[in-house]
């Protein structure tokens, strides 16, 4: 995709690395629709981009991000307001040969062909929290605050989160999270199972691109992609199902160049030379 300046959001590439910070600060950078529609077109920029092995979404300053903002909550709920043309940002991520599942509102971050780590520095709640659940890793900072905070606003598990919340935590503590609304901090996110990693303050994004060079240095790109999708999809699969399609993936994978590269790599001693994977 072409380059494109926005102007919620910072996006920067360094090969392995893309990372996405959603910037406004001075709301601990809530959501508007402006920058859900720029995160979604950087997404797809970093997927289509060969350089790019991993996708780091971070927040500027102090939040991750608290959600909607609630200004724009109260031009919806009064129907206030002049919709914002943001069709220059019009993007399509993700692999739609993985199915319908992968297409509602963000299910496409699923979707997305490489992965995609949240770098969580600061408060995360309501949609914020839900876009985090849908992410493939959580590196969270201890400082960090999380609460659902939909039960508070008379909402309901918004998102996709009754479907990602009880498979990350389980769900009785889903239902204690949705329910309460309570805050938590990093460490108990990291406790119940929320975050994959717990981290110092202020080394949340560092150890993501640690993370996602490992990666480029030592995996095939393509093996991740279909690795996301397995997992992605087999959670929505019999098991009968999901054997079948990883029997059909994997013999694929046996006459891909990667494999003989992975073997050849390992019996020679030395780092791997894997193609990148691009849209």
């Amino acid at each position: 995709m072409t380059a494109m300046q926005y102007e919620e959001i910072l996006f920067d590439v360094s090969d392995p690395v893309a990372v996405i910070t959603m910037n406004r600060p001075e709301a601990l950078n809530a959501f508007t629709n402006r920058m859900l529609a720029e995160i979604k077109h950087a997404l797809a920029s970093a997927e289509a981009d060969e350089a790019v092995v991993g996708i780091i979404l971070t927040g500027a300053g102090r939040g991750f991000c608290p959600g909607m903002d609630m200004n724009a909550l109260d031009n919806l709920s009064t129907g206030d307001g002049d919709a914002e043309d943001l069709s220059h940002l019009k993007a399509d991520p993700g692999d739609e040969a993985l199915g319908d599942n992968f297409k509602v509102t963000f299910s496409y971050l699923q979707a997305i062909r490489k992965p995609v780590v949240a770098a969580i520095n600061g408060a995360c709640a309501g949609l914020g929290m839900a876009i985090a659940s849908l992410v493939d890793l959580r590196i969270v900072e201890q400082q960090a605050k999380f609460s659902t905070a939909f039960s508070q606003r008379g909402l309901i598990a918004e998102h996709g989160m009754s479907w990602t919340l009880p498979r990350l935590v389980g769900s009785g503590n889903a239902l204690d999270l949705l329910w309460s609304a309570r805050k938590f901090d990093g460490t108990e996110a990291h406790r119940l199972g929320f975050a994959e990693r717990l981290v110092d303050t202020g080394t949340s994004v560092a150890t993501a691109r640690e993370y996602i060079e490992n990666l480029a240095a030592n995996c095939s790109p393509t093996s991740l992609q279909v690795i996301k999708a397995q997992i992605h999809r087999h959670m929505n699969m019999p098991l009968g199902e999901a054997m079948s399609e990883t029997n059909t993936w994997m013999a694929e994978s046996l006459v891909r160049d990667d494999f003989r590269e992975g073997v050849r790599s390992f019996i020679e001693k030395r780092p791997p030379e894997f193609k990148r994977v691009t849209t």
